[in-house]
């Protein structure tokens, strides 16, 4: 059940307050104080009846966990809302923003200068892409240009970057995985990556990674517990901490992307507030991202 808000309240406690002045007048102000009454609770009534319609995004693949959480969890408030996704990649999110086929476009990359002419790039949470190895690895830490090497087959060897002798075993996803996009886009290896084992699930890189001495994957940062382990980028740990403020270099933003010439339906403001509340933290995290408001 929803809360009457306190103007609500307070309106119809004003009527109230006048139907027992008017009734000390006599019958016909009671009926007049009846109907203003009647008046204010429809009003009430009206002002908070539950959203409907729907709410058009699509783009980043890689969001999709991320929107998946947070229509279910916004299903839970707005139940009366769907919530569509068209998941076509990034470029033709900030272009359904910008044509008006979206409400909300979906982009894994921050909006490009000539781009926010049109529209307006909300950033709702953060994608940190943790680097791990075998547990028994002696390499602690790699720059973004050695992960580069390592995984275009440039580097082939863990002698080459201040591990044991041994060939170096590359873990990756299978094409398409957000994760996957996310890693290459950002080592700037799309593409070219030279995987000996290409999996369908994070839960499966750890694995392949836990099992093999001479392993190197990547996996979201929530994903990670210690079976693995998280070597540094340019000195720089992967945490909430880091990748929040910037300092961690395997991240992107996840954002919302709205046309700045157009006013967000009833149901698609509401939509785009819960996503942007401290309430959506947790459904953020729980789908493998930073959340950014909390």
């Amino acid at each position: 059940m929803k809360k009457i808000t306190r103007r609500s309240f307070l309106t119809v406690c004003g009527a109230v307050a006048a139907a027992a002045a008017l009734t000390a007048c006599g019958g016909s102000a009671s009926s007049a104080a009846a109907s203003s009454t009647s008046a204010a609770a429809s009003s009430t009534a009206s002002s908070t009846a539950a959203l409907s319609g729907n709410v058009a995004t699509g783009g980043s693949t890689s969001m999709k966990n991320v929107i998946a959480a947070l229509t279910e969890g916004f299903a839970e408030v707005e139940p009366g809302v769907t919530v569509s996704y068209d998941p076509t990649g990034s470029g033709a999110g900030i272009t359904g923003a910008t044509d008006k086929t979206l409400d909300i476009g979906l982009s894994s990359r921050a909006l490009k200068d000539d781009e926010k002419a049109d529209v307006d790039g909300t950033t709702i949470a953060l994608d940190g892409i943790a680097i791990i190895v075998n547990n028994a690895s002696k390499v602690e830490d790699l720059t973004v240009d050695q992960l580069k090497q390592m995984f275009t087959g440039e580097i082939t060897n863990w002698s080459e970057v201040g591990g044991d002798d041994g060939e170096i075993v590359l873990i990756g996803r299978e094409a398409g995985s957000g994760t996957r996009d996310g890693f290459e886009s950002i080592v700037d290896v799309k593409d070219s990556c030279k995987y000996a084992q290409e999996l369908t699930a994070t839960g499966a890189v750890i694995s392949a990674v836990e099992a093999n001495p001479l392993a190197i994957g990547y996996a979201s940062l929530s994903a990670v517990g210690d079976t693995v382990k998280m070597v540094t980028v340019g000195g720089v740990e992967c945490s909430e901490e880091t990748v929040k403020d910037g300092s961690y270099e395997v991240q992107r933003p996840f954002v919302f992307v709205t046309n700045k010439s157009v006013t967000l339906s009833e149901q698609a403001q509401a939509f785009f507030d819960f996503a942007t509340s401290a309430d959506a933290a947790d459904l953020i995290r729980t789908a493998g991202a930073v959340p950014v408001n909390e």
